[in-house]
């Protein structure tokens, strides 16, 4: 390898922020800068962002990372995207991102998910995923539906971070594993399958689907105009890249059986490079990793996000009336004992009913602000362990270590709880910006620097700290987390019952 150091460039564009990042090959981040994700809520459940606008953004963001950096479009040796998996990117006839993009956050098309994952043993044995609101087929079926001359107008459907890709080159591709996570592939074949889009009634989508390449396949290079908007110089390599699921696992080295990877961030997210996929039985997704192997994945939108949504709704005026750092004092003074309340992490979906909403049970007029907020980070930590232990019946064994990674990796103590409430320890890695180190492993990969995956990370995965549990922390964990089983079966058949009052008092 030269002396000289490479530096790639990644732009990883998320549902709630976007972020540019320069790392060179030995996973040094050299300069991040973010920006958050201008989505526009038009009506309830729809969340979408303007493309014009958001390219103009990653435009600004890019030139500012490059100052930061102290370095010139010039030195940027690849570029990478990462993005957020699902949502709906669309070009029209005319090859122009004239139409809204749609977010992964959106759930308009929820009555149509759920009446068709009530038939997904129907296609379950071909995509081999469960069918979610926000995947590709459930979303242009509503846009069928609902928008008839828009669904007509479109010419090409594109995942987030290959429609990027696109406004940096002019070329049309879509990455084979973001497409796996969208019940577009047949995962046997690794193609295309016209059988899931008749499912979803769409089958004259199927010639609107680009080509399938690998994460790190080049597929093209910087066009003129991109530059002018980035500061990137023309022709530099940009490689095919990956949805953040799977960059945040690389990042961690998260590449075989040995290791699990937990994102607590927006997403609860639980997952494990396989050999062998998961058996519908079990719940959990199944896409194609940039390894070659399966990732098996067990996710649901109840993680650390419930947080700050509950510090705004415990104050007076809706903001975040208490910093991190005293919230961190809170938890590193007290223990599994502290809080003997239980918090369902459901305020932006759950993982049990399709009902469930939000809730804290067991309050007492003694309960203090530290024990109520003590609890919704155990009600987090408590759905995560729901996933992993999807994960384990799947694996049938525990794995050496978690590699976490998202927001809740700020808090020391929030990680130790983790360690303490999944029974397994935890490993942190030393860069933050996780989507820009994987989008840098995968460029190396793309231009030879490292031989694969393997090795890539052996030389730019750097592991920071690692949390043993507690077996007596531990012990307590099990008590509170059969207790929150337990009523979560019991309320299993009241949620209904909640949902047609909400919808009676809300029409």
């Amino acid at each position: 390898m030269s002396m000289e150091h490479k530096h790639f460039l990644v732009i990883d564009n998320g549902g709630t922020n976007t972020k540019v990042i320069i790392l060179d090959e030995t996973g040094n981040q050299l300069s991040v800068v973010s920006f958050p994700t201008d989505a526009v809520e038009g009506r309830p459940g729809f969340r979408e962002v303007n493309p014009q606008q958001m390219w103009r953004d990653i435009g600004k963001a890019t030139n500012s990372s490059l100052m930061d950096a102290g370095l010139t479009g010039d030195q940027i040796d690849a570029v990478v995207p990462v993005g957020h998996g699902k949502g709906l990117y669309m070009l029209d006839k005319e090859g122009k991102p004239s139409m809204d993009c749609i977010l992964s956050s959106d759930s308009r098309a929820s009555d149509l998910a759920n009446a068709f994952e009530a038939r997904v043993g129907e296609i379950y044995p071909i995509s081999h995923q469960h069918v979610m609101v926000m995947q590709f087929p459930v979303l242009l079926r509503w846009i069928k539906d609902h928008e008839p001359q828009k669904y007509a107008s479109i010419g090409h459907v594109l995942s987030n971070k290959d429609f990027i890709r696109f406004m940096l080159t002019g070329e049309i591709w879509e990455e084979q594993g973001d497409a796996s996570g969208n019940n577009l592939v047949n995962l046997e074949t690794g193609e295309y399958d016209s059988r899931l889009f008749d499912f979803f009634g769409i089958p004259e989508m199927l010639p609107a689907m680009p080509q399938l390449v690998r994460a790190t396949d080049q597929c093209g290079s910087i066009c003129e105009q991109a530059s002018k908007n980035t500061g990137i110089a023309v022709g530099t390599p940009v490689f095919a890249g990956m949805f953040d699921i799977d960059a945040c696992a690389i990042a961690t080295g998260v590449l075989d059986e040995d290791l699990f990877s937990v994102t607590a961030g927006t997403w609860n997210i639980n997952v494990f490079p396989s050999k062998t996929k998961a058996a519908q039985s079990s719940g959990c997704m199944n896409s194609l990793f940039p390894t070659g192997d399966v990732l098996v994945e067990a996710s649901s939108p109840t993680s650390a996000g419930n947080l700050d949504n509950m510090l705004r709704m415990l104050s007076k005026d809706g903001r975040q009336a208490i910093g991190y750092d005293e919230l961190e004092k809170i938890l590193s003074s007290s223990d599994a004992r502290n809080s003997t309340s239980l918090f369902f992490p459901f305020l932006y979906g759950n993982n049990v009913n399709l009902g469930a909403e939000g809730a804290l049970i067991g309050m007492r007029s003694s309960d203090s602000f530290a024990q109520i907020i003590r609890a919704v980070y155990e009600g987090v930590a408590f759905a995560h362990r729901q996933h992993v232990d999807q994960l384990l019946r799947v694996l049938k064994h525990k794995p050496t270590a978690i590699r976490m990674s998202g927001g809740a990796c700020n808090s020391a103590a929030w990680v130790q709880m983790f360690a303490d409430v999944l029974g397994i320890t935890v490993e942190t890695v030393a860069v933050k910006e996780l989507g820009g180190l994987g989008g840098a492993i995968c460029a190396s990969v793309g231009l030879g620097v490292y031989k694969d995956f393997n090795e890539a990370s052996a030389h730019m995965t750097k592991v920071a700290q690692q949390f043993t549990p507690d077996p007596e922390q531990s012990a307590i964990y099990d008590k509170k987390y059969q207790a929150y089983s337990s009523m979560l079966d019991v309320l299993d058949s009241g949620w209904n019952v909640l949902r047609t009052m909400q919808r009676e008092l809300e029409d």
